[in-house]
């Protein structure tokens, strides 16, 4: 797997990242344990999680298999903060003291002494920045985390800290931005994509394809066993459904065909060498399903098809993203 520097620092991670996010609810040790060997035996290191995925199991489960099936040595880890954890005020947040107690918290699940990415999950209204950023400098400072990033921040909110944090030497750079992106969700690129190749931040897409919507699998049904037929995740899912997806979903499905491959390589292969981003994150509940991610990564899509599809998907602009005249 071809290997990416992520933004503009030292850290170098696989073209694809493996998500995590649904270990220890949907996905058992067993079966996380053959994804990740999977992921590493395919040249793939980065592996993104959280600390409120499945309420901590999910850092509990990959700090175990880093113990006993996958040498750490192997694997860039990368966890957030700033989602509720605990009850009361200081539960959740961007405060100084939430952060770092979260970050001690989500180490000794993993059983680690660092992290190599810790990421900000969410922008906090209520939190002065400056505080939130100083949180990030002393866990890089302490030896906590190797480099720090932000996750669903706006284009504004990832200038503004990325910008405080280049201001003066010695603060720690934010090296990249997780956001949703994927052929179905563009809108990361009128602000958030220009901000962050202008500050050498590295964009990591999660939900790649279409929160499940690319993989085509949705076209005429809703599968008993997929998200879509969740209780809990029916929303989310639906939250993309649309005329304009559908026009896109059988675009992705023609290209697939022409190509002999699945929708799902061609919208990961379309959304892999978009300008901007490192490493789309992408997620499974199976080994089987993660492995149909692993094999996209031989597919490379021809210059008409790209274009195809960058047209049929194109999200709307107007002033000031796009000058009239």
């Amino acid at each position: 797997m071809e290997q990416r520097a992520l933004g503009r620092s030292g850290l170098v991670v696989s073209r694809l990242a493996l998500g995590t996010m649904t270990w220890g609810r949907d996905t058992d040790e067993d079966e996380a344990a053959m994804q990740l060997t999977a992921f590493v035996d395919a040249g793939g290191t980065l592996v993104d999680t959280a600390d409120v995925y499945a309420d901590g199991e999910s850092e509990r489960t990959l700090g175990r298999l880093l113990a006993d099936v996958v040498p750490r040595e192997d694997v860039l880890v990368a966890t957030k903060a700033v989602g509720r954890t605990r009850t009361g005020a200081m539960g959740r947040g961007a405060s100084r003291g939430h952060l770092l107690n979260a970050l001690d918290a989500s180490l000794e699940r993993l059983g680690l002494d660092h992290v190599d990415l810790w990421q900000l999950h969410s922008w906090d209204e209520h939190t002065p920045l400056e505080e939130t950023l100083a949180a990030l400098d002393t866990a890089v400072s302490s030896g906590r985390t190797r480099y720090v990033g932000v996750s669903n921040f706006t284009g504004w909110q990832t200038a503004q800290a990325a910008t405080w944090q280049k201001a003066w030497p010695g603060r720690a750079p934010i090296v990249s931005t997780q956001v949703e992106y994927s052929l179905l969700q563009r809108g990361i690129e009128r602000e958030v994509v220009p901000a962050a190749e202008a500050l050498d931040i590295g964009v990591l897409p999660w939900s790649p394809l279409g929160r499940g919507l690319l993989t085509g699998k949705y076209r005429h049904t809703t599968p008993s066993d997929s998200r879509g037929a969740h209780a809990q995740w029916s929303p989310f899912v639906d939250g993309l459904r649309s005329k304009d997806t559908d026009r896109v979903v059988e675009a992705v499905c023609t290209a697939a065909q022409g190509l002999h491959t699945v929708p799902l390589a061609v919208a990961l292969a379309w959304l892999r060498d978009r300008p901007g981003v490192v490493a789309p994150v992408v997620g499974a509940r199976t080994a089987a399903q993660l492995q149909v991610s692993l094999d996209a990564e031989e597919v490379t899509l021809p210059a008409a098809i790209r274009f195809a599809l960058d047209e049929v998907s194109a999200p709307h602009t107007s002033y000031p993203d796009r000058r009239p005249g």
